[in-house]
């Protein structure tokens, strides 16, 4: 028994001993990953100390850790609120809304891109698609509000139809549909670069070999590209579900205003203006964002499970 002991400790030993060099060997790689790790390490890992805050009456003048401890009181008056059941659905239905219309956009976008044969016209509708994804969200929001205000261009084009002018970002109904087709806009291009370097990947002979028993090019594409791309499609597709909960509160709180606020306020939203409004209450804005976290990674996580069982392909 000892003597096991003894060859156990010498085996971890050796294990360390052959880390170090290991280390050392590559100790230019790693210094380059250093930043990384530090950038991380504060600004993301560091930062959840602060869920703390979400068990806590928060006094800045008591600090974090001298705050009276309330336990689920923050929480309680989140679920018990009046905004929770408008704010929980308005995000559901934003994210759902979006991941239907949204996702498979870039899909499509790189399918059809893949069956485009002339080289200068590819490349044109690439370029044209890609820009709208670098231009600043402020800029994209203005645009949106200039073209369809009630003097816009949309609605002037309605009125030579001899249609009625609507102001669509002042009509609440029309806040999500206008949500999602400006994301899918701005967007669609900028996600298809990860499908067609998917495609671009996919044996060639698969092709040839289609090409000899006869089929089509629609075939080619449903049986072929699109299966080649299936992985890469159920990755991406458990990443936005593990986001389905993060609707961000920048475009929100720019296309919102008082006539649309029942259908566009949103957690991120909300607990934006609970942590920076007048009355600022960081606990009770620190507990909804806990909230909104632990049910992302839920259902990440079931997601995740539920992929690996039905076709093997999952992030871990």
């Amino acid at each position: 028994m000892r003597r096991q002991k003894i060859e156990s400790s010498k085996t971890k030993k050796e294990r360390l001993r052959t880390f170090g060099k290991n280390i050392y060997r590559e100790r230019a790689l790693y210094i380059l990953f250093l930043p990384v790790l530090l950038y991380y390490l504060i600004f993301a890992y560091l930062p959840l100390g602060g869920i703390i805050l979400a068990f806590k009456r928060y006094s800045p003048a008591l600090g974090i850790f001298g705050s009276q401890w309330i336990g689920f009181d923050n929480f309680i008056k989140f679920f018990s609120s009046y905004n929770f059941g408008k704010v929980l659905w308005n995000t559901v239905r934003i994210s759902i809304c979006s991941i239907a219309f949204n996702f498979p956009a870039p899909i499509i976008l790189a399918l059809l891109l893949n069956e485009i044969r002339c080289t200068a016209f590819k490349k044109t509708v690439q370029t044209l698609t890609y820009l709208p994804h670098f231009i600043s969200l402020v800029v994209a929001v203005g645009l949106l509000t200039d073209f369809f205000s009630r003097t816009g261009l949309v609605n002037n084009i309605r009125a030579s139809m001899g249609l009625e002018r609507i102001a669509f970002m002042m009509e609440e109904n029309y806040f999500t549909p206008m949500y999602v087709m400006s994301g899918i806009w701005q967007q669609i291009g900028w996600g298809s670069i990860i499908y067609i370097a998917a495609i671009s990947g996919i044996d060639q002979e698969l092709y040839e070999a289609a090409d000899i028993d006869g089929a089509g090019r629609f075939q080619k594409m449903y049986h072929i590209t699109l299966s080649g791309i299936m992985p890469t499609i159920t990755v991406l597709f458990i990443m936005q579900l593990g986001k389905v909960m993060s609707v961000g509160y920048e475009k929100i709180i720019l296309m919102s205003n008082d006539l649309v606020l029942s259908k566009s306020e949103v957690i991120s939203s909300y607990v934006y203006k609970l942590g920076f409004g007048t009355y600022p209450d960081y606990g009770y804005s620190t507990a909804v964002n806990v909230f909104n976290m632990v049910v992302n990674v839920t259902i990440l996580c079931i997601a995740n499970k539920f992929s690996r069982k039905v076709n093997e392909t999952s992030l871990w």
